[in-house]
């Protein structure tokens, strides 16, 4: 049972991070629609927040497949940005 609540804890923190990404992705683009950033630091600085969230994404994925499996959560890592992005094409 306490196992169950660590890992539900593990996933929360993973989606709440996926939360400040999107709200980041937000603010980047308000930001270039106020004039604060210009077009190429915004797709500079896009570009590096969609591949941390891809790179969340699979983690969570990998977790939720992992219980589904009935092995270990905790066992999932974070893979790097070029195979989950080769991953996702």
């Amino acid at each position: 049972m306490t196992e169950q609540r660590a890992d539900g804890g593990a996933d929360r923190r993973i989606l709440d991070r996926i939360s400040e990404m999107v709200a980041a992705e937000r603010d980047l683009r308000a930001a270039l629609a106020e004039g604060r950033i210009d077009p190429l630091t915004e797709r500079r600085e896009l570009k590096d927040l969609e591949e941390r969230l891809d790179q969340c994404w699979d983690l969570l994925r990998q977790r939720r497949a992992r219980v589904d499996a009935g092995e270990d959560p905790g066992r999932a890592g974070v893979r790097s940005v070029e195979e989950v992005e080769r991953y996702e094409s």
